[in-house]
């Protein structure tokens, strides 16, 4: 019987493109819990490879496919070329379904939840401004009532001038992570970064690390972030560009934050 493999998940990496076939990038978690007497098992690295006609009818493109939700069935397979799978584990993807995504079924109930209260807000707004034409009708308007609009127009100030302030900073995060690969969230220095003892015993791959090392060579910057636990600075997963990063002396490294639950 052949082996079977299912993977759900978003691609970790950029798209792929080849004569017939694409490829990306992804990567799942083991069980958090093992066996007695049994090590737990970490983050394992795969590369999918679809066929260029099943691809297309899914309706992903080179951006979507790093957001969107899939369900990949297929079979492992360990004779694709080192240049062509930098995955641990190399996948023939037999069927590709694109999964519902959770936010936006939450986005949509909020929106039908707000509907209700926004048409009472709407009420009491009309009912309050009923209330003020009646007062102005019966007395006639004094000096008090203009102080009173004149407070109301100072406090906007404030908030204008700092929103060109926030607007910047967010522009500058943007521009220094757009230089690192897809995915990361945060550079962080290499030195916070704590090492499980479990990664210090294992060995990397030294043709595919060398392979990464190559690649920093030649662009400046990993080809994927570690992935770091956000609140201890645990490497969940990565140790490989852990070693690249160490043995080139880079001062930070991208990562995506893995929350504790």
């Amino acid at each position: 019987m052949p082996h079977k493999i299912t993977l759900t998940g978003s691609a970790t990496g950029s798209l792929r493109e080849y004569d017939r076939y694409v490829a990306f990038d992804m990567r799942e978690k083991g069980s958090p819990s093992a066996p007695k007497g049994l090590k737990k098992s970490t983050f394992i690295s795969y590369t999918v490879f679809v066929a260029k006609k099943a691809f297309n009818k899914t309706g992903l493109t080179k951006k979507s496919i790093m957001h969107e939700k899939i369900l990949i069935q297929g079979e492992p397979t360990l004779d694709i070329p080192i240049d062509e799978c930098p995955g641990e584990v190399g996948v023939i993807c037999f069927q590709i379904t694109v999964l519902p995504n959770k936010n936006d079924k939450e986005k949509n109930q909020s929106e039908e939840q707000k509907e209700p209260k926004q048409e009472v807000s709407a009420s009491s707004e009309a009912s309050q401004n009923t209330k003020p034409q009646k007062q102005e009708e019966q007395a006639p308007v004094s000096q008090p009532v203009a102080k009173e609009e004149k407070k109301e127009i100072k406090p906007i100030q404030p908030e204008v001038q700092q929103a060109p302030t926030e607007e910047k900073k967010a522009e500058e995060k943007k521009t220094t992570l757009s230089n690192q690969p897809k995915g990361t969230q945060d550079l962080l220095n290499f030195d916070d970064i704590i090492v499980p003892e479990e990664f210090l015993k294992t060995r990397p791959n030294p043709e595919k690390t060398q392979k990464v090392i190559d690649f920093v060579k030649r662009t400046g910057r990993l080809d994927e972030p570690l992935t770091i636990e956000k609140e201890s600075k645990i490497l969940k997963d990565g140790y490989r560009r852990y070693v690249v990063a160490k043995t080139i002396k880079m001062a930070k490294v991208p990562v995506v934050y893995e929350y504790h639950k």
